[in-house]
């Protein structure tokens, strides 16, 4: 290396200089197109300069909403974000999570872009969470919830707007449908996601226990009683999840009540209230209206929870998430046993989709356990895997070869049925592809009005249209 006589170019050395720090930059101009992209932020998002630099980041990344892109919050809004964690998707799929300074850039008066400085923490992510699932805390978020359905994304997406406040949950369904995945869920992605998350079913213990377990004790309150904290100042900071709220007697959901409303507590025996600051989620298998009309829930108190309430559709109204859910149960007790069955057999697929399914999800995963420790070799879940009962409710599907083919839908491309067998999430993503070329051509390629008709957002299916090539 040569020394020079004269200061090169000063645009060279200010490019060597940011690809020197030691933290992600990245900076868009008044459209929103990236101008600025260092190395750092590179090998963060493992996105190439030239993948980036003058794109506009919507056609990079993928976010679940404008709004979270804090790029654009700062270009369009002049919103200052500082130390604040962020999570998204690169154009590959890949999870990212950083902790940023966003800010717009001024000039004359007038935003003329915007910049961000990160801090990539997705492997500290990655270990939390594998952290929380062994100590047995929330360990749900909202893209471990498997379904396609418009049905259940609907409630997604109502859901996760529950968690930019605090307000009070009120989540029904019947028994088996996620009611603890959801909150937890929504813990997860609030603010609250590094305070405590406990869950509590009121259902599991007596009256006169479970007020202790919320409330706490002071020494002496009665025999044998010494210091403990409740449930609802071990959650202080954080959410407490109340399952089956309907079955505490009354008295003690007024309690309940006055806790949610005056945010303290009184441990029993003790003559001096606590202070808590605790989200209340709470969570009950029947209908709220008809668990009043029974006297099982305070109306005042199905008011003061219900500030947000989620509505979990039974699976036999989202039978379209039903070979997903079966495929991915199969993969979980694949690896738990150490088996490599390969699936389902045609002909149980189409007694899944017929049976109405009274114990929801969980009920559909316990048949697969069950029928997985009942397979000998690597062979498909066929009939006599599946319980008597339901075996019994279908006879016609134990004559295999006399099963009827079923008709390709009408949105599926016909000529993916009748070929050779393939993997489910082939045959799904061939099946997606098909659909949103046949609705964009409909739209005559207006990718706005397509997006529209699909029910997701415009960078979502470029992020589509760019991955199957259309």
């Amino acid at each position: 290396m040569t020394r020079g006589k004269a200061l090169p170019n000063i645009d060279s050395i200010y490019l060597q200089l940011l690809d020197a720090v030691d933290a992600g930059i990245h900076v868009v101009d008044h459209e929103g197109k990236s101008v600025i992209y260092n190395k750092k932020m590179s090998r963060m998002e493992d996105m190439k300069k030239e993948d980036v630099l003058k794109k506009n980041i919507l056609d990079i990344f993928r976010f679940s909403g404008e709004e979270e892109s804090r790029l654009l919050q700062a270009l369009r809004k002049g919103t200052v974000k500082k130390n604040a964690k962020q999570t998204y998707f690169n154009f590959n799929g890949q999870e990212i999570t950083t902790i940023n300074d966003t800010f717009p850039l001024i000039s004359d008066g007038r935003i003329v872009g915007a910049a961000e400085i990160a801090k990539d923490i997705t492997k500290l992510e990655r270990l939390t969470r594998e952290n929380a699932w062994e100590k047995g805390e929330a360990r749900f978020t909202f893209d471990k919830i498997i379904g396609k359905s418009d049905t259940i994304n609907d409630v997604i997406t109502n859901a996760k707007k529950a968690t930019r406040t605090s307000s009070s949950v009120l989540i029904y369904g019947e028994t088996g449908t996620g009611k603890e995945l959801f909150a937890q869920s929504i813990h997860n992605g609030s603010a609250r996601a590094s305070k405590p998350f406990i869950s509590q079913n009121c259902a599991a213990l007596p009256d006169t226990l479970i007020e202790s377990i919320l409330f706490g004790t002071v020494k002496g309150a009665f025999t044998g009683a010494a210091d403990h904290p409740g449930l609802f100042e071990q959650a202080d900071g954080g959410t407490l999840l109340l399952d089956e709220i309907n079955s505490l007697n009354a008295a003690l959901q007024a309690k309940l009540l006055r806790v949610i409303q005056e945010k303290k507590i009184r441990r029993i025996g003790d003559t001096r209230d606590r202070f808590v600051d605790v989200r209340i989620l709470a969570s009950l298998n029947e209908e709220p209206l008809k668990a009043i009309e029974k006297n099982n829930l305070r109306e005042d108190l199905y008011y003061r929870l219900s500030v947000v309430s989620i509505v979990l559709p039974p699976l036999r109204e989202r039978k379209a998430d039903i070979p997903l859910l079966a495929e991915h149960f199969v993969e979980k007790y694949n690896q738990r046993f150490q088996l490599n069955v390969p699936g389902i057999e045609d002909a149980v697929v189409r007694l899944f989709l017929d049976y109405e399914w009274p114990g929801n999800v969980r009920e559909l995963e316990h048949m697969i356990e069950g029928a997985m420790n009942l397979i000998d070799y690597e062979e498909e879940i066929n009939f006599n895997h599946l319980p008597v009962h339901v075996r019994n409710k279908f006879p016609k599907y134990e004559q295999l070869a006399e099963l009827p083919v079923l008709p390709a839908p009408e949105i599926v491309n016909p000529a993916l049925f009748g070929t050779e067998a393939t993997s489910l999430g082939s045959f799904m993503e061939e099946t997606e592809k098909f659909y949103i070329n046949k609705v964009l051509r409909q739209n005559k390629g207006n990718v706005t009005k397509t997006a529209d008709v699909l029910g997701i957002s415009r960078q979502s299916l470029q992020y589509r249209l760019r991955k199957y090539g259309l």
